[in-house]
């Protein structure tokens, strides 16, 4: 069980951001490389990208 827990962490899994202003997309890697968090652009403001994927559920 544990060696199952620690292939989880070991995963790294990709938060893309987008502007909001100028809608450049960067990664949270990118994010965290800078002394601050601000846009090319300059705007300071970000929205997580969600996935194209709809979930539909069905009425009970």
């Amino acid at each position: 069980m544990s060696n199952i827990m620690s292939e989880v962490s070991d995963e790294k899994f990709e938060v893309l951001y987008s502007c909001l202003k100028c809608a450049t997309v960067t990664s949270n890697d990118e994010l965290f490389l800078l002394p601050e968090i601000k846009c090319i652009c300059g705007f300071r403001v970000f929205v997580k990208r969600r996935p194209g994927i709809v979930k539909r559920i069905r009425a009970i």
